[in-house]
């Protein structure tokens, strides 16, 4: 996203008038009764923004690893499902097929929300049996592969795994805990942003 980066965050790049983050946040707020946003590049920028949208709460995680929110915030403490979206997700989602898919698979400690293959765009690969995950694979292509959307139980990751900072590796840990489960509900439709030509195809399709 360089330039463009030089001069605001990531999350808070202009999609349909608005911004990326604003255009997931404003999706979720009628469904999520709590919303948190970890910020770390330009952070006091970004907090500011997300606060003014009606975020709930902001942790700071500059210099820190996309899940180290999971082990070192008051977010450690919840026994409950906690759903994860990246800022670059710009996507929809059915809120209670996932929460009810989640529940199905007897509430685990993470049950990812995977997507289909999109050219262009990277993932780590599923590999499944009966929505139990054996295997994440960036290489070895699979139906589905990682979106970024997941729903985690904070307190019982807690109670399963080390401590670690990147989701990879969490992943890893819960996989070998038999705790990581892939949901058979799939967004209704996902794109990820990360140049600016993705950025100008998503701001095209809205036009």
């Amino acid at each position: 996203m360089f330039p463009l980066t030089q001069i605001i965050p990531k999350p808070m790049a202009p999609l349909w008038g608005s911004t990326l983050i604003a255009d997931g946040i404003k999706k979720l707020l009628p469904h999520i009764p709590h919303l948190h946003i970890t910020v770390g590049y330009k952070g006091a920028e970004l907090a500011k923004h997300v606060v003014e949208l009606g975020v709930h709460s902001v942790f700071s995680t500059e210099g820190k690893g996309n899940c180290w929110w999971v082990f070192n915030t008051l977010m450690s403490t919840l026994n409950e499902p906690v759903l994860v979206l990246t800022s670059d997700n710009v996507t929809d989602l059915s809120f209670d097929l996932i929460l009810a898919e989640y529940e199905r698979l007897e509430s685990p400690a993470c049950m990812v929300v995977p997507v289909k293959p999109v050219d262009g765009l990277v993932g780590d690969f599923i590999h499944q049996e009966a929505n139990l995950v054996l295997r994440l694979d960036r290489n070895d292509p699979a139906p589905t592969y990682c979106s970024g959307i997941q729903v985690i139980n904070p307190a019982k990751v807690n109670q399963l795994v080390t401590a670690v900072e990147d989701f990879g590796d969490l992943w890893s840990q819960l996989i070998d805990q038999k705790q990581l489960f892939s949901s058979s509900v799939l967004p209704d439709k996902w794109f990820t942003v990360d140049t600016l030509e993705q950025l100008q195809t998503m701001n095209n399709l809205k036009a």
